[in-house]
């Protein structure tokens, strides 16, 4: 019998991030608590809706709860460029077949990790702002939070700024609480998200496979023709899907444990994290840093998610 870990998703789809709904849904290995929503690919009215028509493809009944509309402390920054005026463009997606939850993400967050009979794994793979509020309203919540499994960082690469990955960049006040926060985290960033791609004959093979899949080729033509534009990355890299996946088969990274500090001063910097590669600092590792992928193995878990979605219906 599987014990499934008990897992909360806080997105902002997003297409990448829609494909973490997916595969959150689709996996045996995981109990999906709920589906907590933010600003950050686009305003959280959007992220929201997108979350709500994603499971409505998919069919699937998971609680959803609308979070923080905007940063701890800065304006709000949104990529439409990256993910269109919708937030999810490049298909129709089906109207949602039920609303978000009348309680606010951070309340959601809270009443779930405090009831619930297990620890919960946290996988944000947006802005860290809900779940900093969480922990500066309830700080008793992290001793029920078994690990963060978090999308967001880097230890080399950036794409919001020259230094920064947009996750962290769009609130890194939220990003230093929970990165200060004591509890177990793995960065799932951009040096190994950025080779976390599906090639444009991959999608196209999507297209030949049932109704879900068809709509994921559809979005992800359109997501892979964005980042070949901005980035010059040739294919749809699938940031977020690699967060869940850690969480499901943790040998789909490679991690090792190190001190990671968010700059949040820096005139240039402001965003980055700051991972002490060659622990010159002297200070204890807070995280575990991703830094190498099985990208074989990742691609069978999201494959075959698409598919067993698209059984289903």
């Amino acid at each position: 019998m599987v014990v499934k870990k008990k897992v909360i998703l806080d997105c902002d789809p997003g297409h990448d991030d829609a494909l973490a709904i997916v595969l959150a849904c689709a996996a045996e290995e995981l109990d999906l608590l709920g589906i907590t929503t933010v600003a950050g690919n686009q305003t959280v009215d959007k992220t929201t809706r997108n979350a709500l028509r994603v499971l409505a493809l998919i069919g699937e009944e998971v609680p959803v709860a609308c979070g923080a509309e905007r940063p701890l402390i800065c304006e709000l920054v949104t990529a439409p460029e990256v993910h269109g005026e919708t937030g999810l463009d490049g298909a129709e997606l089906p109207e949602p077949a039920f609303g978000p939850r009348e309680k606010h993400a951070v309340e959601f967050l809270i009443c779930t990790i405090r009831s619930s009979p297990e620890p919960v794994t946290l996988i944000p793979t947006g802005p860290l702002t809900n779940v900093a509020l969480a922990l500066r309203l309830a700080p008793d919540i992290a001793e029920r939070i078994e690990r963060i499994v978090l999308m967001g960082g880097a230890a080399r690469e950036a794409n919001a700024t020259p230094a920064a990955e947009f996750n962290i960049y769009v609130d890194p006040e939220a990003a230093r609480i929970v990165f200060t926060s004591g509890i177990p985290i793995t960065m799932v960033g951009l040096d190994v998200t950025n080779r976390a791609l599906l090639t444009p004959e991959e999608i196209e093979g999507l297209a030949r496979g049932g109704p879900v899949r068809r709509t994921f080729a559809r979005l992800l033509r359109f997501y892979a023709t964005a980042n070949e534009r901005l980035l010059g990355i040739g294919g749809a890299p699938l940031h977020d899907p690699l967060a869940v996946a850690a969480v499901i088969d943790p040998a789909v990274l490679v991690t090792e444990p190190l001190y990671v500090e968010v700059e949040l001063c820096g005139e240039h910097t402001r965003g980055a994290t700051v991972v002490d590669l060659y622990r010159v600092s002297g200070r204890s590792p807070n995280v575990d840093v991703a830094l190498d992928l099985d990208l074989r193995r990742f691609k069978e878990l999201v494959f075959w998610a698409l598919e067993r979605v698209d059984r289903r219906g």
